[in-house]
């Protein structure tokens, strides 16, 4: 049985990071009137940092600004970075608004071997030969994603099941039979080639796992694929360009 997070927490081991460099920002001290603009409601694009849950992002912004109505937009895995818009106060009511938008992903998949999760919060495993995949093979596949196709999540997902999400039943080994969903990818392209690693750009309906596009697109190489690296540069209209950080943040509302 794969744990979802062995990998992870090597990974994190060996960039000399991890949940104490979540808790490293000192929560200011904020007045009524701040407080109560934030009750009223605010959007705000945060720019994720590497390591940190989505849920993380809204436990520090919710610390900081002292009140307990905090969401956001659309989850990012802990090794993704990029955007996540958070509503706080009156503004939680533009959560589902926002998510059905459509996103905006950059980012790398590693041609040549397979991962349970289809990321890099497992092992990299039935390492294959890519020797013989060319340009206009990856070119092609490419293709076969864009527009309206029928999606399989990855087994490790939040997708709950009864109530209990997938990733809890993969880690207990029980056998989970997953459903396709629809998706739509209004773009797919390969920016840069630097083989094993593909580099890309999606723009893709809400719902997408690019982590499962990774490995869906290794399949149809027949080499394996997962996703190495990703970045949310946009949710419709939002741009990460426009998000700040969480220093940046919270020095402000002090």
């Amino acid at each position: 049985m794969t744990k979802k997070g062995s990998y992870f927490q090597k990974h994190l081991a060996q960039q000399g990071e991890g949940v104490s460099s979540r808790q490293a920002l000192p929560v200011k001290p904020i007045s009524e009137e701040k407080k109560a603009e934030f009750e009223e409601g605010r959007v705000i694009l945060m720019d994720k940092p590497l390591h940190w849950t989505s849920f993380d992002a809204v436990r520090k912004i919710r610390s900081a600004i002292r009140i307990k109505k905090v969401g956001h937009a659309g989850t990012l895995d802990p090794l993704a970075t990029g955007l996540l818009i958070i509503c706080t106060g009156k503004f939680t009511k533009k959560i589902n608004e926002f998510m059905a938008q459509s996103k905006t992903y950059t980012g790398s998949i590693t041609l040549g071997a397979v991962t349970p999760t289809y990321d890099l919060e497992s092992l990299p495993e039935q390492q294959k030969d890519i020797s013989n995949v060319t340009l206009e093979q990856i070119n092609d596949a490419v293709q076969t994603f864009i527009g309206e196709t029928e999606q399989y999540p990855p087994i490790y997902s939040a997708i709950k099941k009864k109530g209990t999400p997938l990733y809890e039943l993969a880690r207990r080994g029980e056998d989970i039979e997953l459903t396709a969903r629809k998706i739509n990818i209004e773009v797919f392209e390969i920016t840069a080639v630097e083989l094993p690693v593909l580099h890309f750009k999606i723009i893709c309906s809400t719902g997408t796992y690019i982590r499962s596009i990774a490995n869906d697109l290794g399949k149809k190489l027949g080499c394996g694929g997962y996703l190495s690296g990703l970045r949310r540069t946009a949710i419709g209209d939002f741009r990460v360009d426009d998000a700040e950080s969480m220093e940046t943040f919270i020095n402000q509302i002090g």
